[in-house]
């Protein structure tokens, strides 16, 4: 099997967060790669841009009637959204670094995470910190 089919078959089977976890690590890695180009260099843009365009993307879908997620929970993702458009601006105009936009990330990437494990955990009946099966 060819790389380009392996990878086509994993995405075919990723669960949604899997999906937001590797979008997320993809998104992340541009930035990190970023850091040291000049304000001018066109990858720190192209990185920028993809960055506020995942953020951008995320308060949509949040803004959307019928979005499961808590209402508390949506309203803080469309503020970082807003956030991370601003910053964008700031780290573009080479006022602000980009640490803030690569640590917001990780943070979400560490939340989706221990989501992943603890739908785990509530599938197989084990518990996901001890990693212990507590099903009967």
């Amino acid at each position: 099997m060819s790389l380009k089919a392996y990878q086509t078959t994993q995405k075919a089977n990723e669960s949604t967060s899997q999906t937001e976890y590797r979008l997320f690590a993809d998104v992340r890695r541009a930035l990190m790669d970023s850091q040291s180009l000049s304000k001018l260099d066109a990858k720190l843009h192209e990185a920028l841009h993809w960055n506020r365009q995942l953020w951008s993307t995320l308060a949509t879908d949040c803004a959307v009637e019928g979005n499961r997620l808590p209402k508390q929970l949506r309203a803080s993702i469309i503020s970082i959204s807003i956030w991370v458009g601003k910053y964008s601006s700031q780290v573009a105009r080479g006022e602000e670094d980009l640490k803030a936009l690569i640590d917001i990330n990780k943070n979400i990437m560490e939340g989706l995470s221990a989501q992943a494990r603890n739908n785990v955990a509530e599938a197989t009946g084990s518990n996901a910190v001890t990693g212990k099966d507590y099903s009967v």
